[in-house]
């Protein structure tokens, strides 16, 4: 695995109280930070992964060092967060769906906070203009059992279609699945940003399902705050500052969506502006006080298991594999 570790050069080093101070105005308080005892470890290694939804953990690495994490290392992953069951990682963004499926195989993960919703968009041909029309036909992930795979199975399940039999999964990389989605090669791929965004600019497929607007999906969260389950028994105090500074990063994500677009590109966790300043404005970061984490829960583990992906009920997830106990005192330190 490759790891870059967070720049704290100067010039970051003053953007992280540039942004310190914007969330102090945005009622984001650090008097409770400096009220606690410093972390049990300041060393913290997160996932760098294809994709920029989970933005928010990238515009973290100043407050997480505002936060007492003078390590701050980006493990670079395809995609996949068992290396968070592994311990290679400690805290991470994580795709819901996927999440549940990990707890219900026992992992040791525990899942900590809600960040956002409406991550990612559906694209199909013309012979796709519903969920119930991909029975039958082909469509595009990256791997077998990735998130992509998860996700759409899930809303497949949803409208009664079986993921297992119904749908022709077909492995390739994005920019692979894209072409072949262009030539009508398949009929529907599942997108995370920045594909979405670059999908609609070269006018490829059109949008069968927009989880930032359509129902239910948008009613969930998408990304949640996951943990390895030893690190954040370990490590409370640490495990409750990594995860205020994720939130205190999607509210900023929110607010100053030039600002946050511009901190991944020039960090390189993506190349186009454009693509990254889309994505900001069009993903609701600042909305994780509105939801309940718990009912994202009953929702996609529901989903999971009549697609036959879990064996566990969504009560036993729930007590097995999370703990919302900072995310509550979280919403009412942060607020905005």
């Amino acid at each position: 695995m490759n790891h870059r570790r967070a720049d704290w050069s100067r010039r970051a080093f003053v953007g992280g109280l540039t942004l310190g101070w914007t969330a102090g105005l945005l009622g984001l308080d650090s008097g409770q930070a400096e009220a606690e005892p410093p972390p049990e470890t300041t060393k913290l290694r997160l996932p760098r992964i294809p994709g920029i939804c989970v933005a928010p953990q990238y515009v973290a690495a100043d407050l997480l060092m505002a936060e007492g994490f003078s390590d701050v290392q980006y493990v670079k992953l395809e995609g996949d967060l068992r290396a968070l069951a592994s311990g290679e990682i400690d805290i991470a963004m994580a795709f819901v769906a996927p999440a549940i499926m990990q707890v219900d195989a026992g992992e040791p993960i525990v899942l900590l906070a809600g960040v956002h919703t409406g991550c990612f968009e559906l694209f199909g041909t013309d012979q796709v203009r519903a969920i119930r029309d991909l029975k039958g036909k082909t469509v595009a992930v990256w791997f077998q059992g990735s998130f992509q795979q998860v996700f759409l199975a899930s809303i497949a399940a949803h409208v009664g279609i079986d993921p297992r039999k119904d749908i022709n999964w077909v492995t390739h990389p994005s920019a692979e699945a894209m072409r072949l989605l262009a030539e009508g090669k398949i009929d529907a791929y599942l997108a995370f940003p920045p594909e979405p965004q670059e999908l609609r600019a070269r006018k490829i497929g059109h949008v069968v399902v927009n989880s930032g607007r359509d129902r239910p999906w948008s009613q969930y969260f998408c990304c949640v705050v996951g943990g390895n389950r030893e690190f954040v028994k370990k490590h409370p105090v640490a495990t409750k500052r990594a995860v205020r500074a994720i939130l205190k990063a999607a509210s900023l994500c929110a607010l100053e969506p030039e600002r946050a677009a511009r901190m991944i590109v020039d960090r390189s966790f993506t190349q186009r502006y454009d693509y990254a300043l889309q994505t900001m404005k069009e993903i609701s970061y600042g909305k994780w006080r509105e939801y309940d984490p718990a009912d994202t829960i009953r929702f996609y583990a529901l989903r999971l298991r009549e697609a036959g992906m879990i064996k566990s009920t969504p009560q036993k997830i729930i007590a097995q594999g999370t703990d919302w106990r900072f995310f509550n005192e979280l919403k009412k330190e942060l607020k905005g």
